[in-house]
């Protein structure tokens, strides 16, 4: 199963990870991640942008080579663009598996390649002013661990 989707609107992490698991019981492993937008540092909001050519198709060749990386019964990778506010989930990836290691790698996986190898742009409004966010150097050496 592989479930690839790009939101504009919000969605509930939990209920996401409640509908995978019970699509998935014989996995003896589901692994997940929750990304959210940040509070603090003056932050009031985060805006994803995209090249919508790229994105969804991007993310479906992702799913893709995570599920033949990985010894995978599952995979749900949503992603949300558009404006938020703190505490909204931005990202949720989960992986089912027999055995936890494939779920648990398979999460990071995508998500290194969410952060440093997608097809988003990101900026935050902080005091009345846009901020455009650059990849830290930390995204790129985690991507690179997987080549």
């Amino acid at each position: 199963m592989r479930d690839v989707r790009l939101l504009e609107t919000g969605f509930d992490p939990a209920a996401e990870l409640a509908g995978f698991a019970h699509a998935h019981p014989e996995a003896g492993g589901i692994a997940s991640f929750v990304g959210q937008v940040r509070a603090g540092q003056g932050v009031t909001a985060l805006e994803l942008s995209h090249y919508a050519p790229l994105t969804l198709p991007g993310m479906e060749q992702l799913a893709d080579e995570a599920l033949s990386r990985f010894d995978l019964m599952g995979l749900q990778l949503i992603h949300r663009v558009g404006q938020m506010t703190p505490g909204d989930p931005i990202v949720s990836v989960c992986a089912a598996a027999r055995h936890r290691r494939d779920a648990i790698a398979a999460v990071d996986f995508a998500m290194d390649h969410l952060k440093g190898d997608a097809w988003f742009w990101k900026r935050e409004l902080r005091a009345g002013e846009w901020h455009w966010i650059e990849p830290r150097e930390q995204d790129r050496d985690d991507l690179a661990r997987w080549k």
